[in-house]
């Protein structure tokens, strides 16, 4: 049990450390060009919202949007409301990276693929000039994110049976509320609701938790990104802390919109495509993860 145990945290430590590592590529290879589309492209709220979509899904970081937006309204580069639309573009955009997750980490397997890759990426990091040594540290970051995966998954593995749904909290309402706290916990000690929708993803697919479980986690982990912001606009300017504080407030009405929405989709997938939540679990959770974000930003 302990291997099990070493192994899944040790593929989660390599997640982490391939998305830090990809993001830090990223970030260097849009260099200057992140505040020019920031402020280039945000005229309004709306505008806003498909820039902060984009920029997070090429960052695949809505940490990096959101702290970057942030320090930008502290220094008057942006308005309140154009960060605004930027801040909740993000929660669509960062939704990117568990489509990435859900159809290469689980659908494809290319947990082994991933070696030559991170050799790659390795390789122009040391002997690329310029923006291919970023791309290369990018490249590999990636490689590095599916590597962790399948450590993940084979860990979690060991697990099967032993840890199961009814290990966690019920499928009530009072039950999803304990799973949102679950979930925002794991995104407050990760810094990383990516990281977070992995794990939730990897638990579904060994059966450790349902698909409901999962979902209520996934909505948690929305609310407990909104810390990262909060922490970037203490002791800023008053439209920082503004910035800050909205987020909040959107992300807790978007859980709430989102916990009703969930039965529904559920009801809807099955009657669209019977079996379909059973068969492919892990789409359907990412699925829903993007509905309820694109729901609340179209609302927004």
């Amino acid at each position: 049990m302990s291997e099990q145990i070493l192994t899944t945290l040790g593929g989660l430590g390599l997640f982490l450390l391939g998305m830090m590592v990809m993001t830090d590529g990223l970030k260097a290879l849009a260099g200057e060009s992140l505040h020019s589309w920031l402020t280039r492209f945000t005229h309004s709220p709306s505008t806003g919202a498909m820039t902060g979509t984009v920029a997070t899904a090429v960052l695949q970081s809505s940490s990096a949007t959101t702290v970057t937006t942030v320090g930008f309204v502290a220094a008057g580069l942006l308005t309140f409301p154009q960060a605004l639309g930027i801040i909740f573009g993000a929660n669509l955009g960062t939704t990117v990276t568990g489509w990435m997750v859900a159809v290469f980490g689980f659908k494809l397997k290319i947990g082994a693929a991933a070696l030559p890759v991170i050799f790659l990426g390795a390789m122009m990091r040391m002997f690329g000039r310029g923006k291919w040594k970023e791309l290369g540290k990018a490249i590999a970051g990636f490689g590095v994110i599916f590597l962790g995966m399948s450590f993940m998954q084979e860990g979690m593995a060991g697990f099967r049976g032993t840890v199961t749904p009814e290990s966690f909290p019920p499928d009530s309402f009072f039950g999803r509320l304990l799973l949102m706290g679950l979930g925002a916990v794991i995104t407050l000690v990760t810094q990383s609701s990516c990281a977070g929708v992995a794990i939730s993803m990897t638990a579904l697919s060994v059966g450790a938790i349902n698909f409901h479980q999962a979902a209520a986690m996934i909505i948690g982990m929305d609310v407990g990104t909104t810390v990262t912001a909060v922490i970037a606009s203490i002791g800023s300017s008053q439209a920082a802390r503004r910035t800050g504080f909205s987020h909040t407030i959107f992300n807790v009405f978007t859980a709430v919109g989102a916990l009703i929405l969930l039965s529904p989709y559920v009801w809807a997938l099955n009657s669209w495509s019977p079996g379909f939540v059973a068969a492919s679990p892990e789409l359907a959770l990412v699925g829903f993860h993007t509905l309820f974000n694109l729901a609340a930003l179209v609302v927004g």
